[in-house]
């Protein structure tokens, strides 16, 4: 266990007593799940891919989910406006990289989303979001601070920028997670209850939208809603697997759904946690996003920094969604949608992302003097 005196004044001893000890270690936990699930569906998960050894998707994610605590680290240490200097810049390249994907990105599964830089991918929209909402706090911020800075058009231009380039792609879950933080950052900042309701109007007819215009979006609808509608192939092996475990599981290693399920290792690593580690270590798994959220909002209860209080709430608004959507597609509980389990499913783009957003997380609620400032 670390050991720092109080009177440690250097930069380690400093970070380590203002930060939220507690949710790094949640986030290590969580991390640690990963290690244990990646590790049982590699094997199965490398043997559907050419080329790759038996562990190494295991090997990859083990360096990711290096690179990714070393980076909630290395995040949490900054200052407010090192943190909002920090996500600028990553919004702004996220823009550019966004763009470029449907330019020269590869079209996987009809969509673009992915850009081959130096023999690495990457998702640029995995990283849009953490900054997005950084982004958008602040300008809300300078709005409320009495700037001058139009914040609530300047955000509102922002999204409609993002979402833009995620609908070309097109990329319907990225749209919804992003479109959900920035209304939720904008009821926080003050907007009026009835602009409130005509957002939700617009973003229901843009569901509507979505069903009609997009096959894929229509064909998991439909399969959510009848059982003779469309493939529910995956979704029956996830829930047999959770059936199979039950309260214990049937041990690391030893489930048989990683076999028959071609997303086992990314959008439903749920599932292969349900059969082989069972229902109470699949509860330990929620309540460890739960306690993560809401230890974040409990911090934020006596916060009078407005642009901490919209970037925390944006960014743990998008980690908590992001699980629930991963958990309830895999119990069928709304129509399935390819996202993953934060820090256990695999995938490194998704994985430094959401580090990135944690760390700015633990950076702005470390304990300190806070003015009302825009930091």
């Amino acid at each position: 266990m670390i050991q720092v005196a109080r009177t440690d004044t250097s930069v380690l001893g400093r970070w380590w007593w203002t930060v939220d000890r507690w949710t790094l270690a949640a986030l290590i936990t969580l991390m640690g799940f990963g290690t244990v699930l990646i590790m049982a569906v590699s094997p199965a998960a490398a043997g559907r891919i050419d080329g790759l050894g038996a562990f190494q998707l295991a090997q990859r994610q083990f360096l990711f989910l290096a690179l990714g605590l070393a980076l909630v680290v290395a995040v949490s240490l900054l200052d407010g406006r090192s943190v909002r200097r920090l996500a600028v810049l990553g919004l702004a390249g996220s823009y550019i990289f966004l763009a470029a994907t449907l330019m020269v990105g590869p079209e996987i599964k009809g969509a673009t989303r992915w850009l081959n830089l130096g023999g690495f991918s990457i998702q640029p929209s995995e990283f849009a979001k953490p900054c997005f909402a950084v982004g958008v706090a602040w300008m809300l911020a300078c709005q409320k601070a009495e700037t001058g800075v139009p914040g609530q058009w300047i955000a509102t231009g922002m999204w409609l920028l993002l979402v833009g380039l995620l609908l070309a792609q097109p990329d319907l879950g990225q749209t919804f997670v992003v479109t959900a933080i920035w209304g939720l950052q904008l009821f926080l900042a003050g907007l009026s209850l009835t602009l409130v309701a005509i957002l939700a109007a617009l973003g229901a007819f843009g569901l509507v939208g979505a069903y009609f215009m997009y096959p894929h979006v229509a064909a998991r609808i439909d399969g959510f809603l009848d059982a003779d509608a469309g493939n529910r192939y995956q979704i029956e092996r996830s829930l047999e697997a959770f059936s199979k475990g039950g309260l214990l599981g049937r041990g690391p290693g030893e489930g048989s759904v990683k076999a028959q399920l071609p997303d086992a290792h990314s959008d439903f690593i749920f599932a292969v946690a349900g059969e082989e580690l069972g229902l109470i270590a699949c509860l330990v798994i929620v309540g460890l996003f739960a306690f993560v959220v809401l230890r974040g909002f409990t911090h934020l209860l006596q916060e009078d920094n407005v642009f901490v209080l919209l970037a925390c709430t944006g960014l743990l608004g998008q980690f908590g969604l992001q699980a629930l959507v991963n958990m309830a597609s895999t119990l069928h509980l709304i129509p399935t949608k390819g996202m993953t389990l934060p820090f256990i499913s695999y995938g490194g783009s998704s994985l430094l992302a959401l580090a990135l957003g944690m760390g700015m997380v633990l950076a702005l609620t470390r304990r300190r003097a806070v003015s009302g400032e825009i930091l």
